[in-house]
């Protein structure tokens, strides 16, 4: 049985149409669209927070968003198990809200990066990888966002290692600074919480699932999930 998904649209969301798009006609689950007044319903098994400028990212990128109403049941699904994944303005918003550990912040060429990156998985199983997208699985997706400096201060960093998901690189694979398009710690693309269960990360899968506009490496991180779901409920 297909997963239900549930994608959460926040004024100034722009990404939402994509996840939709990616969701309901690529992957062919059903998808309920939940505005940022409303609550996540109860029979939910995935949950999109999209890429935009939520709130027109006033105060803060994602800072705003996170004190929305939706994110009270957003917070209640993820403490259950619900699959989470924020991507780009959805992985502020759950920095933010205190779901993920680290910040986002201005990138540190200080200028809007709007193009593909590769990046390296660095989970080894689990919801948002599974046997489809091994460890050191080299992807590529593309990204768009101004604040994608990832950061934790140095007392963190050893205690989230375990959870980082993916990290940008070369076409290789190789880890550098030359691939690090915005200047996050130790090449952080994204990083889970400690449960396994919320995902958030900057570059676009759902932008990329369609071999027509440029690749399909973003539709095995939800194909992941969606067979995460399916397995936990043969099980």
């Amino acid at each position: 049985m297909s997963a239900r998904w549930a994608v959460v649209i926040f004024p100034g969301s722009n990404c939402d149409r994509d996840f939709v798009r990616a969701l309901r006609d690529v992957l062919r689950v059903e998808v309920v669209e939940v505005w940022h007044k409303d609550s996540v319903p109860e029979a939910i098994d995935c949950i999109a927070i999209p890429g935009g400028f939520s709130y027109g990212d006033y105060l803060r990128a994602g800072a705003l968003a996170a004190m929305s109403p939706v994110m009270a049941s957003v917070r209640t699904h993820a403490e259950r198990g619900t699959l989470v994944i924020g991507v780009c303005n959805g992985f502020q918003v759950l920095c933010e809200a205190g779901l993920l550990p680290g910040v986002l912040t201005k990138n540190d060429t200080l200028r809007f990066r709007c193009h593909d990156v590769y990046l390296r998985s660095e989970l080894n199983g689990g919801p948002f990888a599974g046997t489809g997208l091994p460890q050191g699985e080299v992807l590529r997706l593309p990204i768009a966002h101004g604040f994608g400096n990832y950061y934790v201060p140095p007392e963190q960093r050893d205690a989230i290692e375990r959870h980082v998901a993916f990290r940008y690189c070369d076409p290789l694979g190789d880890v550098s600074r030359r691939a690090n398009p915005n200047g996050s710690v130790d090449n952080i693309a994204g990083v889970t919480n400690a449960a396994g269960n919320v995902l958030g990360m900057m570059p676009h899968p759902e932008r990329a699932v369609e071999a027509l506009l440029g690749g399909t490496d973003g539709l095995r991180i939800l194909q992941a999930m969606q067979d995460w779901v399916a397995g936990v409920r043969a099980g």
